[in-house]
Parts: structure tokens; C-alpha cells; sequence
């Protein structure tokens, strides 16, 4: 804990690029910022100051990490669900607490509970085997389903659209002792992000709702808010996202990643609780980001506005290509566009993982989003001019 008279000691779980924004929303607040990292030279751990390297999965170093931090809370949502109830009755404050996170981490327990909250999501049922899935493809509307892991899940990880019996064999997803669910395969127009913020007090925000681009499973693009969504569906989508975290007792960033169908509904896909991608627009395009509301809740300090600063903000990730150098293009990106957001995460780059993003916002959504989309692809080598 701080030894500054009344300063706050915030731990994060992992070191991710996550970790990296929280810490600089965190600097304006004047919170210490500990991070436990998977390693020294990850996202976080290259610009905070107190950082443990540790393996999260082990309970003496989180135990170890949590005795200096007046809250514990999450860059991701892998710890051990067990180890966190074993810390939270030896009295560290965790937020969101293990009975909340749950429901982020095990996606068989989020379809049951949202269930039992009458939450309008994707028919679903568990399977235990091959054999099960011609009884649930029956259930669930036909074939093609949409195989899930119930733990360990995400970018597209741990997902499967499966045309046949064969084809799920063939994933493999039977043989790696993780229980699966089967959902039908919703015919949706687009996905949506709704994003909300509740601190202990029970003070909630709710964020503009989104459009996310996915490529390959992966977040690309989002736009702010979702353009031509109509507005009942918009207060639908947040009300959606209101009442889960209400429910579930979520403290800080929830995300509720939706999809928008053809036919005119909201589904639930999947929940986060933590700061999510589908928020990054937030550091530029809002008034206070999802990385401050985060700490702010955790913290159970009154929440800030999520009132967009512009009409439109669109982020675009920077996924790793061919291209290893993304300082040199900074000249040409800066240059062209005094008023874009660049935002890189120290990583080293690889194909497809993601290494920083970028912003634009204004008043035309068109040249916004030309002017993000140019900066992701120059950055990236995409294109040259």
C-alpha cells in the first residue's frame, strides 16, 4: 500500500496492454499502480514502477501481490476462480469479486444465469460428446452450430461454426477435457458493444453503444456511436448491459458484446468484466475514459460522464503484419493528420496480434473513418502513400 497519506493502491492481474492504459488513467488520479505481470518486458511492466513478475495461476503470488493493494482488480479474466474466493476470505478487496467474474470466465454458467434473468441471447445447450449434437442441432434451429469452450476463450479462440457431426470431430473440441456448449448460429445484421461502468455505491454509467468490425474473430474497427442504430434498440442494448451488471454485482467495466439480427433484436454473445477493446475509443472520443471509470469504480470514487466528445470516433486496431517498424510511420500518419490518436502498446509485432490502435473523431463519419483506417494501414505497411 502507498505511504503517501490517503493515496490509493490499485493491483492489476496481468500485464497487458490493458494494464498499460489503466496505468496512465491511473496517473491523473494519483493512484499507485502495481502491476503482476507475465513477464518483465510485457506492455505494462515497460511503463509502470512497481511491477511483480509472477505467475497468476499460483495462489502465494497472488496472495503475496495482493498484500500490497488496497483493491485487486484485472487485465484479464484467467485467475483461477478458486484462488480469488481463497482471497477474498482472507479480506482483500477483489473487483469485480469471484462471484461476478464467474460469469466471464465460464461461458456455460453466463448462458444459465442470463437465462434465468430472461437476457435474450443465442439458444443454447451443453453438450458432453459428438453424439449430442444431432439432438442439439434439433433444439437450437438446425445445423450450422457454433461449438464453445466454456473456459479459456477468447479472440475467436475456443470458437467453432461446425457445418456436420464430422466437422465437430474434427475440431478436436471433445478431447481437451473443457466442457463445451452448443448455440445456433444467429443471423446477425452486424455486432454491437455496450459498455457500462457500476462502482459498490451502485452508481452506474452507461457508454454510447458501438458497432464492432471483426475479421478472423478479432476486433478491427468500432465505431461511436453504432451508426443507423435506432434508438430503442440503443436503450435496449444499455438497459441490457444495466441490468447484468446490477444483477451479477459486476464493480468496474462491464462489456456486452452483442448482436444486432436481421430480423431486428438484441442478443447477448459474451461478457467481459474488464476495460475492453471495444472501448478503447473511449481515452479520445469520450470524456472519461474506460480505463478511468474502471478505476474509478474499483475505487468507489463518483463515476465520470461517458458523453462523447464528437459526433463520431472510430478506432482501428493495429494488427502485427510483415511490417516490424511502427515508429517510422509515424512521421507520415502525424503529419497527414494533426488530429488522429495513435496509441502502441510496446509489443513486439507479430502477425495478427494486436500492437496499438489508432482514433479519429469529428463530425463526418465517412472522413473519420478514412482518416483511421488510412493511419491502421500505414502503420502496418498495408500501404505506402
Amino acid at each position: 500500500m502507498s505511504n503517501l497519506v490517503g493515496v490509493p493502491t490499485v493491483g492489476m492481474i496481468g500485464g497487458g496492454q490493458l494494464a498499460r492504459m489503466t496505468h496512465q488513467a491511473g496517473i491523473g488520479l494519483g493512484v499507485r499502480f502495481e502491476v503482476l505481470a507475465e513477464g518483465p518486458d510485457v506492455s505494462a511492466a515497460q511503463v509502470a514502477r512497481y511491477v511483480t513478475v509472477g505467475d497468476y495461476r499460483d495462489l502465494r503470488t497472488l496472495q503475496d501481490f495482493a498484500a500490497g493493494c488496497d483493491v485487486v482488480t484485472f487485465d484479464h479474466e484467467h485467475v483461477p476462480t478458486e484462488h480469488l474466493h481463497r482471497m477474498v476470505d482472507a479480506g482483500v478487496t477483489v473487483r469485480p469479486g469471484p462471484d461476478a467474474l464467474v460469469y466471464a470466465q465460464d461461458k456455460g454458467a453466463m448462458r444459465e444465469r442470463l437465462g434465468a434473468l430472461g437476457v435474450p441471447c443465442p439458444r443454447n445447450r451443453p453438450v458432453a460428446d459428438v453424439g449430442d449434437l444431432d439432438v442439439a442441432a434439433k433444439e437450437l434451429g438446425g445445423w450450422p452450430l457454433v461449438l464453445k469452450t466454456t473456459r479459456g476463450g477468447y479472440d475467436g479462440k475456443g470458437v467453432w461454426v461446425v457445418d456436420d457431426a464430422a466437422a465437430a470431430e474434427a475440431t478436436g473440441v471433445f478431447s481437451a477435457g473443457i466442457p463445451v456448449i452448443a448455440e445456433e448460429r444467429v443471423d446477425f445484421a452486424r455486432e454491437l458493444s455496450a459498455i457500462v461502468a457500476r462502482s459498490p455505491s451502485g452508481q452506474a454509467i452507461a457508454y454510447p453503444v458501438v458497432e464492432s468490425v471483426q475479421r478472423d474473430g478479432v476486433c478491427h474497427e468500432v465505431i461511436a456511436p453504432a451508426p443507423g442504430l435506432p434508438e430503442h434498440l440503443a436503450l435496449q442494448a444499455q438497459g441490457i448491459a444495466l441490468q447484468v451488471a446490477g444483477e451479477l454485482g459486476v464493480i468496474g467495466i462491464l462489456a456486452v458484446e452483442l448482436f444486432e439480427t436481421r430480423d431486428g433484436r438484441i442478443l447477448v454473445n459474451e461478457l467481459a468484466m474488464r476495460p475492453h477493446n471495444t472501448g478503447h475509443w473511449s481515452i479520445d472520443g469520450a470524456v472519461t475514459s474506460q480505463f478511468e471509470n474502471h478505476l474509478r469504480a474499483v475505487l468507489d470514487l463518483p463515476l465520470g460522464s461517458p458523453r462523447p466528445r464528437a459526433p463520431w470516433t472510430v478506432m482501428v486496431n493495429i494488427l502485427g503484419g510483415e511490417y516490424p517498424d511502427m515508429h517510422k510511420g509515424l512521421l507520415h500518419c502525424l503529419a497527414r493528420d494533426p488530429g488522429l490518436r495513435v496509441h502502441l502498446y510496446g509489443k513486439e509485432v507479430r502477425p495478427g496480434r494486436k500492437v496499438g490502435h489508432v482514433t479519429a473523431f469529428g463530425d463526418d463519419l465517412d472522413v473519420v473513418r478514412e482518416r483511421a483506417r488510412h493511419a491502421a494501414a500505414y502503420l502496418t505497411g498495408e500501404i505506402d502513400e
